[in-house]
């Protein structure tokens, strides 16, 4: 049983924890008027609230969007919704196929699970659509291997995406009872980090308290590694490289991985090292904090450059 809280449905793109160079680029994108934007993560990672940031975002008068989803979480307001039905065999694939003959201008679907979907999108965006999805990976990056595994060709999948936005929701510390401490050098040999690079940290956890029920945390904040595609990750598509491969190079360009992101937000003192090192359990230890690019090298908009625009027919097979 999921229980939803209503304060999701009002939350905009900048409450949910972006930074203002992430929030950004991550506005630029939504400024597309074609391709795929696509929010990685397991369940339970507020892909779906960042979604419905996104709609909200573009939610204008002259603007027809139309989602598919299972299930719809919430209702949205000028947006048409529409709600998977397994038992008629209502499934992604045959809802994006009947929301084609709408003509929208935007698309959310609510998970990429087969090919059948992933075809579908992708059609969808070739000719002239801005699809937003969500795919099950542990990092950005595994958008691309994952796609490839499905069988979409790569270089459809280099033609049409926007960006790969992985996230994980943690914990914050709970402002009433949070202390100020100094990791212990173990803990930070553990999490990959030198005493160094933690000097000048302003490092926090909660003591407990009846505000945050003796847990330490109250509230939670997401944290966000965003792939956008530029040329070099679009090469890197199109040669079947390794996902590894490709996190390497947007690294390269700036990308800021899960762990870099997280560790942000250790040293502000809005989560822990235990909260962070719990979300990021399935990413390789090799995302070492020192080996990240300084946020002041981010991608900014115009590094970012767009697919170039070709006529497809809508019956081109994938």
């Amino acid at each position: 049983i999921r229980i939803l809280s209503r304060s999701s449905m009002f939350m905009g793109l900048e409450d949910l924890g972006l930074r203002s160079q992430e929030l950004t680029l991550f506005n630029s994108f939504l400024t597309r008027p074609h391709g795929i934007i696509l929010v990685t993560g397991p369940t339970g990672s507020g892909k779906t609230t960042t979604l419905y940031a996104s709609l909200a975002k573009l939610n204008k008068l002259d603007r027809k969007i139309i989602t598919i989803e299972d299930p719809i979480e919430y209702q949205l307001k000028g947006i048409t919704q529409m709600q998977v039905l397994p038992q008629i065999g209502f499934y992604f694939a045959r809802g994006l196929r009947s929301i084609l003959r709408h003509d929208p201008d935007i698309m959310m679907v609510g998970e990429i699970r087969d090919y059948e979907t992933a075809e579908m999108a992708i059609r969808s965006s070739l000719t002239g659509h801005l699809v937003f999805s969500t795919l099950h990976t542990n990092d950005a990056a595994g958008s691309v291997t994952r796609l490839i595994d499905m069988g979409v060709e790569p270089f459809l999948i280099a033609s049409t995406m926007i960006a790969s936005v992985a996230q994980r929701l943690v914990r914050r510390v709970c402002p009433a009872c949070a202390e100020e401490y100094e990791p212990s050098p173990e803990l930070l040999r553990e999490f990959g980090v030198s005493s160094d690079t933690a000097r000048g940290g302003h490092f926090k956890k909660g003591g407990g308290c009846e505000r945050c029920r003796n847990t330490g945390y109250r509230g939670r904040v997401a944290i966000y590694e965003i792939l956008p595609f530029t040329n070099s990750v679009k090469d890197l598509t199109v040669q079947r490289a390794a996902s590894t491969a490709i996190k390497g190079v947007a690294c390269s360009e700036g990308m800021k991985t899960l762990r870099r992101a997280g560790w942000e937000r250790i040293i502000d003192g809005t989560t822990t090292f235990e909260e962070i090192m719990r979300v990021t359990a399935d990413i390789d230890v090799g995302d070492a904090i020192q080996a990240a690019v300084p946020e002041t090298s981010e991608h900014t908009p115009a590094e970012v450059e767009a697919p170039p625009p070709r006529p497809v027919d809508a019956t081109v097979s994938l």
